[in-house]
């Protein structure tokens, strides 16, 4: 086991923002274990653990991949490129500044050294849109693990049209399904920061949908 880094659990959860502009430089395969083993603490609905961990460095898998990748971007951002340019974040969109950070990522996706990929078996066959969801407090224990390594992250789910691609390269079995995509890499630009977000009071109710939330 690597020698764990100490940071406060708020300090990181106020701090984690997503991190698209990484550095091709190796991540030690210790650490990745101690980021995986970070997310298995997380919810799991019903103690099932049905969930499975692909860590991916294959070159020419993660190549595919992205390519998969940039046509859902191109389908649902990069064909209005102006268009997201110019709206803001106030205005429901990225933002200048997310927009062409998510672009580079979409761009250089394959340049990050390490992605994981979470997948739940059993979940392709369930009609339950729920079904499963307890699986990203795992993801989010993983990338605050990420974050006090010092390693960014994001979760994008853009190759999602090619799922069933996606599985028979990988050769995940059929009732699975991937969960989302968590690139990782030692930041090249961008600093951990607060994400702009709006007040709590602002998308908060009490007890009843439209009763104001207000705390003290």
């Amino acid at each position: 086991m690597t020698d764990r880094p100490t940071i406060d659990l708020f300090d990181a959860i106020h701090s984690a923002r997503a991190l698209r502009y990484l550095k091709p430089d190796p991540i030690p395969m210790e650490i990745v274990r101690e980021l995986l083993d970070a997310a298995i603490r997380g919810p799991s609905g019903g103690n099932s653990q049905g969930w499975q961990w692909l860590v991916i460095t294959d070159p020419a898998v993660k190549k595919q991949i992205a390519d998969w990748y940039r046509e859902g971007w191109n389908n649902s951002y990069g064909k209005n490129r102006e268009e997201h340019l110019a709206r803001s974040a106030d205005e429901g969109g990225l933002g200048r500044v997310n927009y062409l950070s998510a672009e580079h990522l979409a761009n250089h996706l394959e340049e990050a050294p390490v992605w994981i990929m979470p997948v739940l078996r059993g979940a392709a066959t369930r009609p339950n849109a729920r079904a499963g969801s307890s699986i990203y407090g795992a993801v989010q224990n993983l990338m605050l693990a990420a974050r006090a390594y010092g390693i960014g992250s994001t979760l994008t789910s853009l190759y999602g049209a090619h799922e069933d691609d996606v599985k028979r390269l990988l050769g995940i079995p059929e009732d699975a399904l991937t969960m989302a995509l968590i690139p990782l890499g030692y930041p090249a630009r961008g600093k951990w920061g607060q994400p702009r977000r709006k007040p709590v009071e602002e998308v908060t109710y009490l007890n009843r949908w439209d009763q104001p939330f207000a705390a003290g």
